[in-house]
């Protein structure tokens, strides 16, 4: 089994982590910032100077290939290098370095490899800034998603894509002036890739937990987003009596509290819900809510336990709480999406092979794969996050795990490029 460098590998880190430093040991690098295109700038020159081949796609997706002993079909690796705010060091820019590192240490060793090898970046995965989440991808392979993703990727709406931050400036305006535009035939392919493979921290804490040195991924999960509406009345909050008011906030905690304690009582194993998000009007200390929208994600690999969450959810609409009136909209269906049984193996008997402390895993997150997945084979890789933490500036993955991580990908490629997909 060959081994990637540790050093070059911790060299990367340190690197990488300065670009888009916000200055509390983490970084917020936003797609098609200054900070995301310093990083691209470096990725190319390192990649360039392995005698890689740089392209780009119409979406500003990177490929840097080295040739394989024949032509053919290319093997990809990669992930995004955008971060959310104030973000960690890992998320992401491991699959970036870690692609780069296994054409670094095969350039280094002169490793014999039959196809073509290339290590990428996807444009705007996190879509902090321009929503929405792993955009390039689901531009990319929008000809083979499900319908009830395709409607929210089509090219044209992802163009018109609006700042979060200033609400005028578009994705298409920043995409232009990214340096980093190229022609729409160099997009990853049926007709020019092999297989997909991503790197990536798990930004859970099972792995932690365990003990375990690396993550064999075999799905990412199916989920369901729902926004549950009240809709109350406006009074003051000084003057109208306690029993006659109509609070929509209220009706939305109550209705919040209800979810939990039915859907706990389903007693499903695995299963994560969340609220993340919530709009409140007129959101004024002196005025009672007449409006109160949150979101609800449900998340889980059978789509039977799914189902059965989500009757609970949709169950709202026949309730009353606090006299409000309440809609229940689903916004976002997700079917589990299962990696390919043959890389999911090479993996699996790369950690094997190098006596390395593993299990298989379920992803809870969206990953560029998950898309790259409908369209070519793909499967994922995960390196251990100490304490389960990501997305925050505390996010932190061993210098030895994500060298274990490039090394069994590294692998894993190879048994790819010689005995097929």
């Amino acid at each position: 089994m060959y081994q990637c460098s540790r050093e070059r590998m911790e060299e990367k880190i340190k690197t990488f982590s300065k670009i888009g430093d916000a200055g509390h040991g983490g970084i917020t690098r936003y797609s098609l910032s200054e900070e995301a295109l310093e990083a691209r700038r470096e990725f190319v020159r390192r990649m360039e100077a392995i005698g890689a081949e740089i392209t780009t796609d119409d979406m500003a997706n990177i490929y840097a290939t080295i040739p394989g002993s024949e032509e053919g079909k290319r093997i990809c690796m990669g992930s995004h290098a955008d971060s959310v705010k104030n973000g960690g060091n890992y998320d992401g820019i491991l699959g970036v370095m870690s692609a780069m590192e296994v054409l670094e240490t095969v350039v280094e060793k002169k490793i014999p490899h039959k196809h073509p090898l290339t290590a990428m970046i996807w444009t705007n995965e996190e879509g902090s800034l321009y929503p929405p989440v792993m955009m390039s991808s689901g531009v990319v392979c929008y000809d083979y998603l499900p319908p009830d993703i395709q409607r929210s990727y089509r090219y044209e709406d992802m163009m018109k894509s609006v700042s979060m931050e200033d609400g005028k400036t578009t994705f298409e305006s920043q995409l232009k002036k990214s340096g980093f535009v190229g022609a729409k035939e160099n997009r990853m392919s049926p007709e020019n890739t092999l297989c997909d493979f991503e790197t990536h921290i798990e930004q859970g804490p099972i792995l932690d937990d365990a003990g375990k040195d690396l993550g064999v991924v075999d799905c990412v999960l199916g989920m369901y987003h729902y926004r549950v509406r009240f809709y109350g009345q406006t009074t003051h909050a000084g003057t109208f009596p306690m029993p006659k008011r109509k609070d929509a906030f209220f009706a939305a905690a109550k209705a919040l509290s209800y979810l939990h304690e039915k859907i706990d009582a389903l007693e499903i194993e695995n299963l994560v819900y969340t609220t993340g998000e919530v709009v409140c009007h007129p959101n004024i200390n002196t005025c009672v809510p007449d409006y109160f929208d949150f979101s609800f994600d449900v998340r889980h690999e059978d789509s039977r336990q799914l189902d059965k969450v989500a009757a609970v959810v949709k169950s709202l609409k026949t309730m009353e709480f606090c006299g409000c009136r309440c809609e229940v909209e689903k916004i976002w269906k997700r079917d589990t999406v299962w990696w390919n049984e043959k890389l999911v193996g090479y993996v699996k008997e790369v950690a094997e092979e190098m006596e390395i402390k593993h299990q298989f895993i379920h992803s809870g997150a969206g990953h560029d794969a998950q898309f790259i997945s409908y369209m070519v084979p793909a499967t994922m890789i995960f390196a251990p996050s100490v304490k389960g933490l990501s997305h925050c500036e505390d996010e932190y993955t061993s210098v030895e795990h994500c060298t274990l991580a490039a090394s069994v990908m590294l692998n894993a490629v190879l048994k790819a490029d010689s005995e097929g997909v």
